[in-house]
């Protein structure tokens, strides 16, 4: 993963849903969200313990955006490792992936179904 990984992500943000989607914040937050979910459950993770987590942080006074950011990427590293995954080589995959004509269209028809809360 190069450094022109997060402008090439952006860039297929906006091709696949356009400039309002790509930067609606609560869109964005949303996505992320539903994808860290994802991952978890893939990892065994129960929604019982989802719960518990969401309720935990959201008892703690709100952090700061760009440290948070850090965290994430700290985080995420650490638990590619202990699962073995490559986690620049998996992102640089799912993007070549998702940038298909084909997988683009079938993004696009979920996207409409999911939740806008």
């Amino acid at each position: 993963m190069d450094d022109a990984f997060q402008p090439r992500v952006h860039d297929w943000v906006v091709t696949c849903f356009g400039e309002d989607i790509a930067m609606d914040a609560a869109e964005r937050n949303r996505r992320f969200l539903e994808e860290a979910l994802e991952l978890v459950q893939s990892l065994g993770m129960t929604q019982v313990s989802v719960h518990e987590l969401v309720d935990y942080v959201f008892s703690r006074a709100k952090g700061e955006a760009a440290q948070e950011v850090g965290g994430v990427m700290v985080t995420l590293a650490s638990l590619c490792a202990t699962h073995g995954m490559d986690m620049a080589g998996e992102a640089d995959k799912e993007l070549t992936r998702i940038d298909a004509p084909e997988v683009i269209g079938k993004i696009r028809a979920k996207h409409a179904g999911k939740p806008k809360v």
